[in-house]
């Protein structure tokens, strides 16, 4: 069986208030040709589809039109999961309409997470398809007070699976989540960390035979060849500049051997940072100049109006920065951005407690503070 392992469209995307919905429709015709040309058993799309909860029309309308091409044209089975940027109540809409024409999409831990069963000429293959869910979720579900982060979560999840599966058999996990170990970028919305760690052990998965996941958006694995990241379709920050994007073929036989291959994505547009002396831009400019650009000038004296002047020449500059030496104060404040970054919401807030009233915040406080977080975050997934 031929898989062919995607995640992170995406769809409707803003980068530095430009709309990337022109690159994804040139990108997804990329990937109508791999499918096209390696006639692939089934399409994952491991979360993430839309950006964002309530996504534009044009991205609706995009991803109406490759889906529809690939199930009516090529007669591929496709299996997606909602992502911590989709919201399931409108990813679920139809889904059991769209069944009959093998479309799956689980958007919710329900059904009593049963996988979905495609058969070749060696018999089943399960996929088990689990969309970002939330620990609160997940312990709601379960009835199980213990579970309180993402770790717990998933394996009780898997528990489950295993208790009720053979797992001899071929099993296929299709997950969107935060595997410790795994490379991020800055595009990725960083998971929620109530109640403890976002990240997920990848020892968990090592009964399947092959993991796809989606979240983080660079291609890599995750201390085993089979618990695999695909990427992102296209790059979506400077941070990605180094990506090489791709989605991989997974090939299965009968004795549960996986041979990968991978099928890079050349965008019509690249995303790069250039530096250089401004003089030099304008007097040699750079190949691929309608590349979307980082620009970071080397000048140390005035330049008067330099976006527009480079505008003239390299149209899709997204960021303009004049690059300077650093102090060690400077360090230091940057050193503290990023702590400040890493921190969760509930630290975040316990921090500002602590500097208004000038005291800790206490156990009970702290509870109430990780319920309202745990609200919200449901909620914001609810729209």
């Amino acid at each position: 069986m031929k898989i062919l392992h995607t995640a992170d469209w995406h769809l409707g995307k803003i980068v530095n208030s430009v709309h990337m919905t022109e690159e994804q429709d040139y990108i997804l015709e990329k990937l109508l040709d791999i499918i096209e040309q390696e006639q692939p058993d089934v399409l994952i799309i491991a979360g993430d589809i839309y950006d964002r909860a309530i996504p534009p029309r044009d991205a609706v309308e995009l991803l109406n039109k490759v889906l529809t091409t690939i199930i009516t044209t090529y007669n591929i089975p496709i299996l997606a999961i909602a992502g911590n940027h989709d919201s399931p109540d409108r990813l679920e809409f139809g889904n059991q309409l769209f069944r009959a024409q093998n479309l799956f999409i689980e958007t919710k831990i329900t059904a009593d997470l049963k996988p979905i069963i495609i058969h070749d000429d060696n018999g089943p293959v399960y996929f088990h398809l689990i969309p970002y869910t939330e620990p609160a979720e997940v312990r709601e579900y379960f009835a199980d007070d213990k579970i309180n982060s993402h770790h717990s979560a998933m394996e009780a999840m898997i528990n489950h699976i295993k208790n009720n599966h053979d797992m001899s058999e071929r099993h296929i996990l299709i997950g969107h989540a935060f595997l410790a170990g795994g490379m991020e970028s800055e595009s990725e919305e960083r998971l929620s960390m109530i109640g403890g760690s976002p990240y997920i052990d990848a020892a968990l998965f090592h009964d399947f035979t092959y993991v796809a996941m989606g979240h983080l958006h660079q291609p890599q694995r995750v201390t085993s060849d089979t618990i695999r990241y695909s990427g992102s379709l296209l790059k979506y920050s400077f941070s990605e500049s180094n990506h090489r994007k791709s989605v991989t073929m997974v090939d299965l036989d009968e004795n549960k051997q996986v041979e990968l291959e991978y099928f890079p994505l050349i965008p019509r547009y690249d995303m790069r940072i250039v530096e250089g002396y401004f003089d030099e831009l304008i007097e040699h400019p750079l190949k691929n100049h309608e590349d979307f650009l980082h620009i970071q000038l080397l000048d140390e004296g005035k330049i008067i109006d330099p976006m527009n002047k480079l505008r003239k020449i390299y149209p899709n500059i997204l960021r303009l920065e004049r690059i300077t030496k650093r102090s060690d104060h400077q360090l230091l404040d940057l050193k503290k951005v990023r702590e400040e970054n890493e921190k969760s919401h509930t630290e975040l807030f316990t921090s500002f407690y602590k500097e208004i009233r000038g005291e800790e915040m206490d156990d009970k406080r702290i509870s109430r503070i990780n319920q309202v977080i745990s609200k919200i975050a449901e909620d914001e997934r609810g729209k």
